[in-house]
């Protein structure tokens, strides 16, 4: 019996390759973090930085939606940010979650965004050690 591995799944939504104009502002002081979106899913984005922000800060975002001349508005965090060290990083960038929004706003983002490939992996998928333990002992 050859032993399967499961793939760790570890994000809500899955993230599309679709670089958007954007503007991310600092909520204390207004100032510009990032104008350049890599990446971007109906409950966050990827953002290149032209600021040192820290992890939890409150930003306020504004992006064209891809194939459309709809602008979108959102308040966000930050969740992450990428120094730029690792192979494949593409820079600094900050890894941007969005604050709570109403149901319709996610679904028309998520509408938008439908048919838009996910980015090329940069790393290996995680294995989920536990389930493929499981899965070994049900076989």
């Amino acid at each position: 019996m050859k032993a399967t591995l499961v793939h760790a799944q570890e994000r809500r939504a899955l993230r599309r390759g679709v670089r958007v104009d954007c503007q991310v502002v600092r909520e204390r002081d207004f100032k510009l973090v990032g104008s350049r979106g890599l990446d971007l899913s109906p409950f966050g984005m990827l953002v290149f930085a032209q600021e040192l922000v820290l992890t939890g800060e409150p930003l306020f975002v504004a992006f064209r939606l891809p194939r459309s001349a709809w602008w979108f508005d959102a308040q966000a965090t930050v969740a992450r940010v990428v120094h730029g060290r690792r192979p494949g990083d593409a820079g600094r960038c900050l890894g941007l979650s969005f604050d709570p929004m109403g149901a319709g706003e996610q679904y028309f983002l998520h509408t938008m965004l439908q048919g838009v490939p996910p980015p090329f992996p940069k790393r290996e998928r995680r294995v989920d050690y536990a389930a493929s333990l499981a899965r070994m002992t049900l076989s």
